[in-house]
């Protein structure tokens, strides 16, 4: 038996909702997972990139062998129901760039587990299916749009279950994806963030996520432009990303633009901003970056409404 899921990337916090608010965006990942007949327990894990629509990405350095996160996530799955992983083939179409802040890892991760999940007889439900993928990939703000689409704010309880709520994008709000030609592991965006914050810091942050959420419900752009601030992670992690301060500052005062903000731990950056200009808003990204000699991927689109679909 064969399956295949096609997922959407995501990008997680979205300004101040720091590991609990995350979209989907039209840029994918297809994971297949196929039982084979070997005569002995065999792995084979095969890696493209030549989906359509991709944003470059570097394969090279994806594991190809049991440590695969994948393979981890189908053995997590195969292990709840009982049975050995036995011999399987997974291959793996990649057009989300890889350690680029856009959800990589939460899209193969949920490919993984949603045909392994068909080919075991469908028996995980979502919760199941939501708490084992935030188990694997440790917060819930990327994995919960891969499955779900849209803009989705999430929590992990303390019983493991996922809480989440899908919010009304206004379409009429564009997305501008900025990638850079250089990679940001997770694990080292998170090393620059405190282990504690000050109290009006804290405050802040409260005051503009609930401001963001009644700005998206009501689609209030003015308030949109102040409600995507933060304190609690963007501060640091700027430090980390080449141009980040001089594009934020670059459309500060742009009437068409509504916010500039790191996509998930980085290096890409999100130009959130309304239908108009867009080519005027990926020349100033890419002039930015040229003049610090960063290359670049820019491309401006909408939220992607459905996650991750069978397509096999």
């Amino acid at each position: 038996m064969k399956v295949s899921y096609k997922v959407p990337a995501t990008s997680a916090n979205i300004g101040p909702g720091f590991d609990c608010l995350g979209m989907a965006l039209p840029v994918y990942n297809i994971v297949t997972i196929e039982e084979t007949t070997a005569p002995a327990k065999n792995l084979n894990i095969n890696l493209m990139n030549d989906i359509e629509n991709a944003i470059e990405t570097n394969i090279d350095n994806i594991t190809r062998d049991n440590s695969n996160i994948v393979y981890r996530a189908v053995e997590e799955l195969y292990g709840m129901v009982g049975r050995d992983v036995g011999n399987i083939s997974i291959s793996i179409q990649t057009g989300i760039p890889v350690a680029r802040g856009l959800g990589s890892s939460a899209s193969v991760i949920v490919g993984g587990l949603l045909a392994a999940n068909d080919i075991l007889g469908n028996p995980a439900d979502e919760a199941a299916m939501l708490s084992i993928a935030t188990e694997i990939e440790g917060h819930p703000d990327n994995v919960v749009p891969a499955i779900l689409g849209g803009l989705v704010f999430s929590s992990m309880q303390d019983d493991g279950s996922i809480l989440y709520k899908k919010l009304n994008w206004c379409e009429d709000w564009i997305i501008t994806v900025c990638v850079p030609d250089f990679e940001l592991p997770t694990s080292i965006s998170r090393s620059v963030l405190p282990k504690s914050v000050s109290m009006d810091d804290a405050i802040f942050n409260s005051k503009c996520l609930s401001m963001l959420i009644h700005a998206i419900d009501t689609k209030d752009t003015n308030l949109m432009k102040y409600a995507l601030q933060d304190k609690l992670h963007q501060p640091y992690r700027e430090k980390l990303i080449t141009g980040f301060k001089e594009i934020k500052n670059a459309f500060k005062y742009n009437e068409t633009v509504l916010g500039t903000v790191i996509s998930g731990a980085g290096p890409s950056i999100l130009v959130i901003s309304k239908n108009d200009n867009l080519e005027n808003i990926k020349n100033v990204v890419k002039t930015t970056w040229d003049e610090l000699n960063v290359s670049s991927i820019i491309k401006s689109m909408p939220i992607e409404q459905h996650g991750a679909i069978k397509i096999q």
